[in-house]
């Protein structure tokens, strides 16, 4: 049996007294329940980006990619009940415990969760007041000073069947914290539906019968779960969302009913052995159109097209939302850390160095008003890492500061895919490839859909010594993302294996794809360059240095030599050669 472990942040909710509500009204008590898990219970887990791996009959157990998740689920949850037992007399309430801890858990092969992480959450819901939230002292400080509500330290306490004492804390919904004086530039309250806010609504089926609706609904399921993981994205819950299926609606409509600034509607047809795919992504409140795409694939395993679909339609998505994010953060008058995040993202996309140095200063800007942002605190680590890469004398101290910086998120959220996918480039490009592929294998635990996980793999594969199995993993990623915006780089590493195996020609060729994809990276110009050399083209090679420098100015052929990524040996015999292609090029 395959397990997996790791750390997790472990919500348990249980019904405080359920056996004396059952014995008092089970029928009504078992429907109330039922509303819960589908208005309340899922939805909120599924908005805070976590997973429901279990339900114990009156209670149900999840894990969320971070503490703050966690609690802001558990929040949610307990202010909902607030509100359905208005009115209800006291002896017929429902009300929870929760407990909330952030431990190493072991995931077994069928998905379900063990070890002590959820032990010790299920016994700090068992000391939890009815209707409020217990933390152990790990959960705690990944929350402290975010939480707007009362919190008491419950001291040091002996847990059943725990062999160490933990430290409680006890978070009470309901009642605010004391009042702490405001920041001098605090901006308004924004009225309006949440950022980066989206309904993924039925798609229509089109063709091929029951069988092929199913696999339509599937789609959208899986589609909504993978945006989930996206973050700072808010995500409507399938069974809300289905509750439109096979009714006629108007964007603007959906838009006020969910409180959502985004939709998302498609059809999927069959016919002759392909499938015809439409998605159109609508702003909720203009009804007017933002993105719009179709595309055809061929009838083959149904799981594995399924999967083909969903990674394609979120990973253009997401490039979608956050370039409408950046466009509105761009207009608002008061930015905060999420304005100055989207803003960071949008200028980092534009490439150039530049671009990345404005990006730099955004998300630096976005830290400074939340310090515990992950997603800004890797943004200005990968701003270091591309920094690093176009000046060499800059190389070793950004790069260690990039890594002190996605080391420093991974504490705070040790589940955000980004940060382990960057800490795992930093490792490939400081003689650290084999950790760097594992790395990319978490990332891609987190969120199958990264495509550039499986191309920065390709990359290791060369600084292991092993550039022909680079290109497997260049095909692995454009399966899962045919048209992402860094595919110049897929076809640029594919061009360095190429180009470390001898085959020059090959190399060229991939070069001049990657280099018309995106005219802003210089080291597809400097390895096309030495590619031209060896070829003997070398007034084209001269071009190419030219091109290259006119981009990264600093780049050196001493300082690339100074600077090996790996100590491989037959890396370092094979770039060698590259060096040599380089030198004759006229690069000094």
């Amino acid at each position: 049996m395959i397990v997996t472990r790791k750390l997790a942040a472990i919500l348990v909710a249980d019904i405080v007294g359920y056996s004396r509500l059952a014995g008092a009204d089970e029928d009504r008590i078992l429907a109330r329940l039922r509303t819960l898990r589908s208005d309340l219970i899922d939805p909120s887990i599924s908005v805070h980006n976590g997973r429901v791996v279990k339900r114990t009959g009156d209670g149900v157990l999840a894990e969320f990619r971070s503490v703050v998740d966690a609690v802001r689920c558990a929040i949610e949850m307990q202010n909902g009940l607030i509100e359905r037992n208005a009115g209800v007399p006291e002896d017929r309430r429902i009300q929870f415990r929760i407990g909330v801890h952030l431990g190493d858990v072991v995931e077994e092969a069928d998905g379900d969760l063990m070890g002590d992480g959820v032990n010790i959450a299920a016994r700090l819901e068992g000391i939890a007041k009815p209707g409020a939230i217990a933390l152990s002292e790990d959960a705690f400080r990944q929350v402290r000073g975010r939480i707007e509500f009362a919190v008491t330290d419950l001291g040091v306490k002996a847990l059943k069947n725990i062999a160490e004492p933990l430290r409680v804390y006890s978070l009470e919904v309901g009642v605010p914290a004391e009042a702490r004086a405001a920041p001098l530039e605090s901006p308004p309250q924004r009225s309006g539906p949440p950022r980066c806010s989206i309904v993924v609504l039925p798609f229509s089926s089109l063709g091929g019968g029951e069988e092929h609706e199913l696999f339509v609904d599937g789609v959208v399921e899986s589609l909504t779960t993978d945006l989930s993981r996206l973050a700072n994205t808010v995500v409507v819950a399938r069974n809300t969302a289905f509750t439109y299926k096979g009714k006629p609606v108007e964007a603007r409509q959906v838009g006020r009913e969910l409180n959502v600034r985004y939709i998302l509607e498609g059809s999927i047809q069959r016919g002759a052995g392909r499938m015809r795919i439409n998605t159109q992504l609508i702003d909720g409140a203009t009804g007017n159109h933002i993105w719009a795409d179709r595309f055809d694939k061929p009838m083959g395993d149904l799981f594995d097209l399924q999967d083909e679909i969903v990674s394609r339609i979120a990973n253009q998505l997401r490039g979608e939302l956050i370039a409408a994010e950046a466009e509105r953060a761009e207009r608002e008058p008061n930015p905060d850390a999420l304005d100055f995040y989207f803003r960071g993202v949008a200028a980092f996309n534009k490439g150039r160095l530049e671009n990345v140095v404005r990006a730099k200063d955004l998300f630096d800007k976005a830290i400074k008003l939340d310090p515990a942002h992950v997603d800004a605190i890797v943004g200005t680590a990968r701003a270091d890492v591309i920094i690093a890469l176009y000046r060499q004398t800059e190389r070793a101290p950004r790069l260690a500061a990039a890594e002190a910086e996605l080391l420093r998120g991974l504490s705070i959220d040790p589940r955000n895919h980004w940060a382990h996918l960057w800490l795992g480039y930093v490792q490939v490009l400081t003689n650290r490839a084999a950790r760097g592929i594992g790395e990319f294998e978490r990332a891609l635990s987190l969120n199958r859909n990264i495509g550039v996980a499986h191309a920065w793999t390709g990359l290791a594969k060369i600084m292991l010594g092993r550039a022909e199995e680079t290109e497997a993993h260049i095909a692995e990623a454009f399966r899962i993302s045919p048209i992402d915006g860094v595919t110049f780089l897929w076809k640029y590493i594919g061009g360095l294996a190429k180009l470390y195996l001898g085959a020059d020609a090959e190399a060229v060729d991939l070069f001049r794809q990657s280099i018309d994809a995106s005219r802003n990276f210089p080291l597809n110009h400097f390895h096309n360059a030495a590619a031209l050399a060896l070829l003997g083209r070398q007034s084209e090679a001269e071009d190419e240095v030219k091109a290259g420098l006119a981009i990264a100015p600093d780049f050196t052929l001493a300082g690339f030599r100074a600077a090996p990524e790996s100590d491989n040996p037959v890396f370092l015999a094979q770039r060698e050669r590259v060096i040599e292609g380089m030198r004759k090029a006229g690069l000094l």
